[in-house]
């Protein structure tokens, strides 16, 4: 996504969590709020990469409230940040597209400390676009009225993911 389309969904999201009665927000929150926080686009954390078919094991991923949902992995890739390799698992909902839960070494720092998420849609040739700078935050993180499914270790990643969404602060 370019910088200029990434600004207008960004702006939009943030209309969208001030104004609409279905934002995650609160509603007392709502009237103060100014904005969420990003880090800078970083174009190097787009990329498109082939997609490896895993076995479709089901997957049983805790929440945040407890209780655990039904996914089905459906691939991995693999990629390189700051020269270290890391790989993500890809999941499916039973809708199109890929469901990516992940935590990575800004989680609890600068980011959420649960982690955060990526909504991807495959790609006809086998790959799959990642663009790491719509890595969005889990609804429960501005509310724990939500429940939230929780990254699986497999997605654990040990390096910094310095793009998308920052921790939100009332």
């Amino acid at each position: 996504m370019d910088n200029a389309a990434l600004t207008e969904q960004r702006r939009a999201k943030d209309d969208f969590f001030a104004t609409d009665h279905h934002s995650p927000l609160e509603h007392q929150d709502q009237h103060g709020f100014t904005g969420l926080r990003y880090y800078e686009p970083s174009p190097e954390l787009a990329v498109t990469l082939p997609v490896s078919e895993s076995d479709g094991e089901r997957v049983r991923l805790q929440t945040s409230d407890g209780q655990k949902r039904d996914y089905q992995a459906v691939g991995t890739v693999e990629f390189e940040v700051g020269g270290e390799v890391a790989t993500l698992t890809l999941y499916s909902t039973g809708h199109p597209g890929f469901f990516v839960p992940f935590r990575d070494a800004t989680s609890g720092k600068e980011t959420y400390g649960a982690g955060r998420y990526l909504d991807l849609e495959p790609a006809m040739n086998g790959e799959v676009d990642i663009d790491f700078n719509l890595a969005y935050n889990p609804y429960c993180a501005y509310n724990e009225a939500y429940s939230c499914p929780l990254p699986p270790v497999a997605n654990w990643l040990q390096v910094p993911i310095e793009a998308g969404e920052l921790d939100y602060v009332k």
